[in-house]
């Protein structure tokens, strides 16, 4: 395990003769379901470190990061300033490199994109020119490609983030339970007033009640009363006057913009409960979760407006539990995301119901629409996973039988809708059907080799997915 400091030891790494032999790839959070930041028989750039200082632009509506650092550390750094990033993952505790990398996506795709459209800027070591900046001005196909590019274009070092003003830490939804998962679909379809939108799906249901559903549309809430003062004691940086609050001009603290919500952190700093080390095997039995998503149906609001929600709530609801992933020890488990087309869900229907028809236990699922982008290489890279339409999530437990078979069938007949899998998700696609999925591919490979002639860069995701060789 390799841990650069700077860019400077990055390219050093890169360059380093014996990574010829193994290759490297780099390693933020490992938060990633696959094998995208594995390499068997190589190294790995444990990229944590690279955290440099994190400096705010208020000016600009930019804030400058490091790789290393994750959104948690981000968002509370933001917070304490008055400030938010537009779009975050599902989960606080990504890396900044990692989520460019996989071109991570939220609840208000519809609004505001992915990722890409965020980064305003980036620093990327590659192994043939070593440090470089990159933006949409500059080497637009390079920087494009390496949103989405499973960190197979290089290791990125820092970037510049788009940033807008933090109105409230807490949201207000609206929530309906729903019968099924079609009525879902046809809610979404609509025009939407809401930033946030998902919807939980039941999929281990029997009969009628197969696909009953939760939605959960949400936005940010109002301003607090203008005559509250903001409450610092949870904010390191509290009484501190810092080259990153200063203006670029080197003026005074840009301060906190109108509307700033104050009140302690925007979301909860510790989960609620984390699963110990040791569970029991058979804690996630089918019975048990089928008995666990009932109770969490009927208990949700056939239908309510207006319901306050924290930021945790809204934005990060599986960071309440801690370690939530030793549920499915020891096997673990598979995440399939996919997302096909608008004007294709009865493809995505006919996913769930042959996954169901193969008895393929789909403990957790969530369903959230994608919108169109809006500027040039709006779909992100070659390698960016959104398209317009409705992805679907579903957690399956790793030791299902025929659980693989049954997925291959559903990768043709999602590539037969035009649709993708996630490859920040995937640990089993097919390199055969990479190419149907990502029509660009050839392209992407066209680009790392100008970047990465020799090679260095690999991962067992690259090999396995004919990626890197």
């Amino acid at each position: 395990m390799l841990r650069p400091r700077t860019a400077e030891e990055v390219a050093s790494a890169l360059a380093d003769s014996p990574l010829a032999r193994g290759g490297a790839i780099a390693r933020g959070a490992g938060r990633s379901y696959g094998d995208a930041a594995q390499n068997g028989g190589g190294a790995v750039v444990d990229a944590t470190a690279l955290r440099g200082p994190i400096a705010l632009d208020a000016e600009r509506s930019l804030v400058h990061t490091g790789a290393g650092w994750s959104f948690a550390e981000i968002l509370l750094h933001l917070a304490a300033r008055g400030f938010t990033l537009p779009v975050v993952p599902g989960t606080r505790h990504l890396t900044v490199g990692g989520a460019i990398a996989a071109d991570v996506h939220g609840k208000n795709h519809m609004r505001d994109g992915s990722l890409a459209r965020q980064v305003e800027s980036l620093t990327l070591c590659t192994p043939a020119e070593g440090p470089v900046r990159l933006s949409a001005q500059s080497r637009p196909e390079l920087f494009h490609a390496t949103l989405g590019g499973m960190g197979l274009t290089g290791v990125v070092v820092e970037a510049a983030l788009r940033i807008v003003p933090l109105r409230s830490s807490r949201a207000v939804a609206d929530i309906e339970r729903l019968d099924s998962l079609e009525q879902a679909l046809a809610l979404m379809s609509g025009a939407q007033r809401h930033r946030y939108a998902i919807a939980w799906v039941d999929l281990l249901a029997e009969g009628r009640a197969f696909g009953r559903s939760v939605l959960t549309r949400s936005d940010e809430g109002p301003p607090p009363d203008e005559g509250r003062t903001p409450d610092t004691d949870w904010n390191p940086d509290a009484g501190r006057r810092s080259a990153e609050d200063r203006s670029p001009n080197g003026g005074e603290p840009s301060g906190r913009p109108r509307g700033y919500a104050p009140g302690g952190p925007p979301f909860r700093l510790r989960p609620l409960l984390t699963v110990p080390r040791r569970v029991p095997g058979g804690l996630l039995r089918p019975s048990a979760v089928r008995a666990f998503n009932a109770v969490r149906w009927r208990s949700a609001p056939r239908r309510a407006h207006g319901r306050t929600l924290s930021m945790s709530a809204q934005l990060f609801p599986l960071d309440v539990l801690g370690e939530w992933s030793r549920l499915y020890w020891p096997q673990g488990l598979v995440q399939y995301q996919f997302v096909v087309p608008r004007g294709a869900e009865d493809t995505l229907l006919r996913v769930v119901h042959r996954l169901r028809d193969r008895r393929q236990p789909m403990y957790l699922t969530v369903l959230k629409r994608f919108g169109p982008g809006g500027r040039a290489f709006e779909k992100g890279g070659p390698l960016s996973f959104p398209i317009e339409g409705f992805t679907l999530a579903i957690d399956l437990p790793a030791s299902a039988p025929g659980m693989y078979r049954a997925l291959d069938e559903a990768d043709e007949l999602v590539a037969g809708a035009g649709g993708r899998v996630y490859l920040a998700k995937d640990a089993r696609l097919h390199p055969e059907m990479l190419g149907v999925m990502y029509p660009e591919l050839d392209r992407f490979r066209e680009l790392r080799a100008q970047v990465d002639p020799d090679g260095v860069l690999r991962s067992d995701m690259g090999r396995r997915l004919g990626l890197c060789g």
